[in-house]
């Protein structure tokens, strides 16, 4: 399927059957959200890739009884970091370093915008979300395009996520969520319904 095809087979499964998703197709889907675009680079979040059934059935609960946390075969959660601080934008320094061959040093003037970031005044997660939201975009297209079905769900706890995944800890919250799966059409009674979308006129203002 073309990106056009993709977005048009795409569906937030609200009921999914248990299938395994084949694991070079979850691959794919996490070198997609690897390769995201993020602003400056940086990345500010880390996904968890859960399959533990017993994890899953805590973290349910903490997800408004949502079927498809159980239901499906992979829960991934986007966990934005709680703060953005110089010893994260140094190593993020040294990573380019390492991977264009170049001089930390030579980074001075890039290093100095990323602190811009660094020194925001309030919460950092407020812009660390945005960021892990970019991602969370490009999993939903990366999910349709290897026919897997991918439900975006911020109907939750984060409280109560953050907690029984020792996220705090971490320096990290939870932000969305994202269970991955094949949908029940047996069970799912809009799976088979025509996608609503606003028209290209309604949704797009072309100034030319």
């Amino acid at each position: 399927m073309n990106v056009i095809e993709a977005l048009n087979w795409r569906y937030a499964a609200k009921q999914m059957n248990g299938k395994k998703v084949p694991q070079e197709k979850l691959d794919n889907i996490l070198e997609a959200i690897r390769l995201s675009a993020s602003s400056i680079g940086l990345q500010p979040y880390t996904i968890l890739n859960i399959e533990n059934p017993k994890l899953r059935e805590k973290l349910q609960v903490a997800a408004n009884n949502q079927p498809q946390i159980t239901q499906s075969s992979n829960l991934l959660v986007f966990a934005a970091w709680t703060e953005v601080t110089e010893e994260k934008v140094d190593k993020y320094m040294s990573d380019i370093a390492v991977t264009r061959g170049i001089k930390v040093n030579d980074l001075a003037g890039f290093k100095q915008m990323a602190m811009g970031v660094a020194n925001m005044p309030g919460d950092h997660s407020v812009w660390t979300a945005k960021q892990a939201y970019i991602a969370l975009g490009t999993a939903l297209i990366a999910a349709a395009e290897q026919e897997v079905d991918a439900t975006p769900m911020e109907g939750f706890n984060g409280e109560m996520i953050d907690e029984i995944l020792g996220l705090k800890a971490q320096g990290l919250k939870s932000v969305v969520l994202l269970p991955l799966g094949y949908r029940d059409e047996e069970k799912d009674m809009l799976s088979k319904a025509k996608k609503v979308r606003r028209s290209r006129k309604e949704l797009v203002l072309d100034l030319v």
